[in-house]
């Protein structure tokens, strides 16, 4: 074992407190103890148990995590530690992706004070915390997930929050960890730095990979890089903030793509231009000596804010950012700001500028639809310091914490040429770095294929809750045509809960057992799915009107968007174990035969006499078929006929294996080659033979 393990300094760290701090005040959720930790302090309450903290943390390192590892370096990126050779990260292909927001899905009410406090009256942290998200993998272990998904984890700010907390997605720092996922039970002993290292660690020992978000195209208005950099950003006069919106082009609809045919347009607009006549070039480029002046009073003084004071001395801002799409009716997003990526104005927008002003030069740079769409409109000065920085964040978390893979957050609004450094820098240090495309459009996926990417996100949210207008089933067969694979996910952090949609729990767990044995898919859950968690993280796709009302209003996070404010998932829902118990089961299945459902080769779309209702396909080679029949309504069961001549077999009377949601073990008919299925409401059958 390496002594520099980080993990392993933690777990120290903690078994030698455990003796030291000998109450039992610290509340967890059932859940939480899936593994059946047993401790002599114990004490079982309801739906939690009350455990010594510093014994049960310990223990799970001790007991569930230390007997897997070997003499590896686990602070390195999964295969570079397992010293294999390779050219890509479609590994990703193979697995099951879990989602997470680290401050909510490992937050909980630890005093039971009724409140989630970020620090409770016993000292300990109650919002989520790196350490405490050790507590979930024997969870996700059991649910066969093998990629843990991190929303940001960067030091955000909280200028012009949102909601308690502020979003992650806010960045202040790229290069530096939000502090509020240390865990104060341990910040005496180990950095933040090291707590984060400690989880890869723990992951890879499990044989989890760990994916992080990127965000390369905006930062937060108020930035640690600003100080040395004004000039990557985009300035406006502050006595214009009030009057500062999204500019409307009058007759081109709603919510239109900036597409060069209406450059035209958009500039013939009076609101563009009066929009355009608001900003400012940088403090630095007004006047060098007096930023280098004002730079150094903050320095002596870092408790400034160093916005106020350019306010103050140049009478400008930076501007927020806002929507790249004309005409969309989102308000500008007042804590953030789009990097100013060349050092002129985009070619095709300079040759409209020309048209209206003598020296286009004079102009200062300004965000629109087409200056910050960096995929459609280049300048012809890339801002090079700026790009050197942007791909060097993803080598910076490989070599430090050991990450696996990324999501580029609107990579597909990055210059190509961006975004190739971006992904060959990661790649020289890791070969097998995984990246995903935050692409909802699966026509797209022929270009982000041919850009490095591994797979892209895709639609399945939006089809897969809607299995009354056939889109389901259309999803499943279409799925199959893609260049690579996309997520079989029913919600994502950005979507409403699938329990909140029309099914419900019936739909919930049919697309639980279906999205493990998808086409071209790979299973992705989104942190609180395996509860029913009602209340989406936030209302960013596919918004339902009710969005915020999904919880009774005596409960505390009534009307609380976890992407924003203090939150905690529902782990004492009804049925919480549900999801997990399915998963668990599914998971043996799904690794028997994975190599067979991830070769689109061996798929097989099979015939049968209700098209409408229900699906059958088939996975097979020489040596294994596995059948999937679903009924793809939760209301009502159905009778299905599938044809099995397609199904080469010489043993298709011989089902030796059958897994059903209801039913464990049941004879289904067969004549000849055909097989006769009882459907009830939303189940799918997973036959084996």
């Amino acid at each position: 074992m390496k002594t520099t393990s980080q993990l392993l300094k933690l777990m120290n760290y903690l078994n030698k407190k455990r003796t030291e701090v000998i109450e039992s005040n610290y509340a967890i959720p059932e859940l939480w103890n899936c593994w059946g930790y047993q401790g002599s302090e114990v004490q079982k309450n309801g739906k939690e148990y009350i455990v010594n903290p510093y014994n049960y943390y310990y223990h799970i390192i001790n007991d569930l995590i230390i007997p897997n590892m070997e003499s590896k370096d686990y602070a390195k990126p999964y295969y570079i530690d397992k010293g294999e050779l390779g050219n890509d990260g479609d590994w990703i292909k193979e697995s099951v992706v879990y989602s997470m927001l680290i401050r909510t899905s490992s937050a909980w009410d630890h005093d039971k004070s009724g409140e989630l406090d970020e620090v409770n009256k016993n000292g300990y942290k109650e919002t989520g915390t790196f350490v405490k998200t050790l507590a979930l993998l024997p969870l996700f272990k059991k649910m066969g997930i093998d990629v843990i998904y991190l929303l940001p984890i960067s030091k955000y700010s909280l200028k012009n929050k949102k909601g308690d907390l502020g979003s992650p997605y806010s960045i202040a720092n790229f290069m530096e960890l939000d502090p509020n996922l240390a865990d104060p039970m341990v910040n005496n002993e180990l950095s933040i730095d090291e707590q984060f290292t400690a989880l890869v660690e723990a992951c890879h020992i499990l044989g989890m990979k760990v994916l992080i978000d990127i965000i390369p195209r905006t930062i937060a208005t108020n930035n640690d890089l600003l100080i040395d950099n004004p000039e990557w950003f985009y300035w406006i006069k502050s006595n214009e903030i009030a009057n500062y919106q999204v500019p409307r082009v009058d007759g081109l609809g709603e919510t239109v793509n900036p597409v060069p045919e209406l450059l035209d347009s958009i500039y013939q607009s009076e609101a563009v231009w009066k929009h355009i006549k608001r900003f400012s070039f940088d403090p630095k480029t007004i006047d060098q000596e007096k930023y280098k002046k004002l730079v150094e009073a903050y320095l002596d003084n870092p408790d400034l804010d160093f916005v106020e004071m350019i306010k103050e001395a140049y009478q400008i801002q930076i501007a927020p950012a806002f929507s790249d799409q004309i005409n969309d009716p989102q308000p500008p997003w007042s804590d953030i700001t789009f990097f100013r990526m060349y050092n002129d104005h985009p070619v095709l927008s300079t040759y409209e500028l020309q048209k209206y002003v003598d020296d286009v030069d004079l102009i200062p740079p300004y965000i629109l639809f087409d200056t910050i769409k960096c995929n459609l409109y280049q300048g012809k000065i890339p801002n090079q310091k700026l790009w050197d920085f942007l791909a060097g964040i993803i080598p910076y978390y490989q070599k430090h914490y050991g990450i696996d893979g990324a999501r580029i957050d609107m990579g597909h609004a990055l210059s190509k040429e961006l975004l190739a450094m971006i992904i060959s820098k990661a790649r020289e240090y890791d070969p097998h770095f995984c990246f995903i495309a935050e692409e909802l459009n699966t026509s797209n996926c022929f270009s982000a294929r041919n850009s490095g990417y591994n797979m892209i996100i895709g639609d399945a949210f939006w089809h897969e809750p809607r299995f009354k207008e056939g889109l389901l089933r259309d999803f499943i067969i279409n799925t199959s045509k893609l260049p690579c694979p996309i997520f079989a996910c029913c919600e994502t952090h950005d979507t409403p809960r699938i329990v909140s949609r029309e099914g419900g729990k019936e739909l919930a767990l049919m697309l639980v057992v279906l999205n493990m044995f998808l086409p071209n898919t790979v299973p992705f859950i989104n942190s609180g799915q395996e509860v029913y968690e009602r209340q989406p993280i936030n209302t960013g796709l596919d918004v339902m009107l009710n969005a915020l009302d999904m919880l009774d209003e005596s409960d505390p996070f009534y009307g609380k968007l976890a992407l924003f404010d203090k939150y905690a998932l529902h782990y004492l829902n009804e049925g919480f174990d549900e999801i997990p118990a399915y998963l668990e089961r599914l998971t043996s299945i799904r690794i028997k035969y994975l190599k067979l459902i991830t070769n689109l080769n061996n798929l097989i779309y099979l015939d049968i006499n209700d098209k409408i209702n229900c699906i059958a396909y088939a996975f097979q080679d020489h040596n294994q078929k596995l059948i999937i029949v679903a009924n793809l309504n939760p209301y009502q069961a159905h009778d299905v006929v599938v044809d099995l001549t397609s199904v080469t077999s010489s043993e298709i009377t011989d089902i030796r294996q059958l897994f059903s949601q209801y039913d464990d073990a049941k004879k289904i008919p067969v004549q000849r080659y055909q097989l006769i299925v009882n459907l009830k409401a939303g189940e799918v059958k997973v036959l084996t033979f």
